[in-house]
């Protein structure tokens, strides 16, 4: 104990001949000591710095936390100590000692995209390596993670009754765009062989027979674009094969199956899809009649003077393309039939195949005009007795035959210079139309008042004529 407190002594008179820095620190009590006279002490950052002297003592730096942040304000000479709230939604560690990358490495928070390649994983994977979800076993041992196999074995092929099905689905999808473009991605979507191409054409033509001639001509024009894409001259030609072998069945669905068939067949080679020896490949070989009729309607149509380029409107072009020129001139030709030959249900149907459903009301304004020009109770009886058949058939709605009163209300100036009587005449149209209720009070109080009463000094004392028809 001597020893000691003469170690002592000697320490606190700044004597000390070389003390190691083990009992330094064993009579501190495990604290580096105080520095001695003529020693700063930073108490900022915790720093002791000695000075130059003959004892120099080593460094000790104490961790403090770090500075808070200071958010100063523009508007005034003082300083807030707060937060910065951009901080609180950084993504970036909060620990000092970080290296200042976004948490769980983006892999989670609000507003991260994840890890590279997570949208690939698997999420019933996932789910499984979460030990609080249900279906964790943590029996099974998952070395690295499965990804979903998304690439399609391009060698696979479908049976042909699911090839039929898709190609049908495309057919129908086509005909409310009318994008060939459209359909010949579609189709190369599927998954089947060279051999499997010439459904394309057999389906694509027993869809088109059950539909309109607006879509057969769709249909047309869709299988001509296919050329050299999807299609080429033996799939044309080996499809409507098997289209003639199969005619029997089509003709139990659709009688005019082997008419329509022909106009396909022609209309190929015209867009030369398939060469004309196509036919004569048949000539004395085909022992069905229907198949026969069939190639004898092809031959027909190209036979015809020009017959290529007729075949171009085989089908007639569709509804909503035509002009309107055409249109009128093809409503005025099956007025006119009509009145020829009293048939109501002929000229429903040639305005049926016209496809023109918004613009019937032209039709209706025709019937009327020409029932005002005809001038004869017989004309004016067989005009009404159609317009009843369409208003109660629904060819013919209900706004299209107003539309079409109206049309002629408002032109009745100048159809009187032509039939001056016209407005008598159009009264008691208009009133057996109202009898038949073709048209309502509505319509019949829309009619057009007589023009004024002359004068005495106009030559006929003011009286109004008296109706000759």
């Amino acid at each position: 104990m001597a020893e000691v407190a003469v170690r002592i002594n000697e320490t606190v008179n700044g004597t000390d001949n070389g003390i190691d820095k083990e009992f330094e620190e064993f009579i501190n009590g495990g604290k580096p000591s105080r520095s001695p006279s003529g020693s700063k002490e930073d108490e900022s950052n915790g720093i002791v710095v000695a000075d130059s002297g003959t004892n120099e003592r080593s460094k000790w730096k104490v961790k403090r936390p770090a500075p808070k942040f200071s958010l100063s304000r523009t508007n005034s000479d003082t300083q807030v100590s707060a937060p910065i709230r951009a901080l609180k939604n950084s993504r970036k560690s909060r620990n000092s000692f970080g290296r200042g990358l976004p948490k769980k490495g983006g892999a989670g928070g609000k507003g991260t995209w994840g890890k590279l390649g997570s949208e690939l994983l698997d999420e019933e994977f996932v789910a499984s390596l979460d030990p609080n979800d249900p279906n964790y076993d943590d029996s099974e041992q998952l070395e690295g993670v499965s990804l979903k196999c998304t690439e399609v074995d391009k060698h696979q092929e479908q049976p042909d009754n699911e090839i039929c099905q898709s190609i049908h689905t495309i057919i129908v999808e086509y005909y409310h765009h009318g994008d060939t473009e459209e359909a010949f991605l579609l189709l190369e979507d599927l998954l089947w062989s060279e051999t499997q191409r010439p459904l394309l054409v057999v389906t694509a033509v027993e869809v088109a027979m059950d539909h309109k001639p607006s879509h057969r001509e769709m249909t047309s024009v869709l299988l001509a674009d296919l050329y050299n894409h999807s299609l080429n001259e033996q799939h044309y030609s080996k499809g409507y094969d098997m289209l003639l072998r199969n005619l029997h069945d089509l003709v139990i669905d659709t009688p005019e199956a082997p008419i329509m068939l022909g106009n396909f067949i022609a209309r190929s080679i015209a867009d030369d899809c398939i060469p004309p020896k196509f036919l004569t490949n048949y000539k004395g070989k085909v022992e069905s009649e229907v198949s026969a009729v069939c190639l004898n309607k092809a031959e027909t149509l190209l036979s015809k003077k020009h017959g290529l380029v007729r075949l171009d409107n085989v089908w007639g072009v569709g509804g909503g393309t035509r002009p309107v020129k055409h249109l009128v001139k093809k409503m005025n030709l099956l007025l006119h039939e009509y009145l020829s030959s009293d048939d109501v249900q002929e000229a429903q149907r040639c305005l049926v195949e016209l496809e023109v459903p918004h613009f019937h009301h032209e039709a209706v304004y025709e019937a009327i005009v020409l029932a005002l020009e005809k001038m004869d109770p017989r004309s004016m009886k067989l005009i009404v007795k159609l317009l009843s058949t369409l208003h109660c058939s629904v060819v013919v709605t209900p706004n299209q035959m107003k539309e079409g009163f109206i049309r002629v209300y408002e032109d009745l100036p100048q159809i009187t210079l032509d039939v001056p009587p016209a407005h008598a005449i159009l009264e008691k149209f208009v009133n057996e139309c109202r009898k038949e209720k073709i048209i309502g009070e509505d319509v019949v109080r829309r009619l057009p008042t007589r023009a004024r009463k002359r004068f005495v000094s106009e030559g006929d004392g003011g009286r109004v004529k008296e109706d000759l028809f």
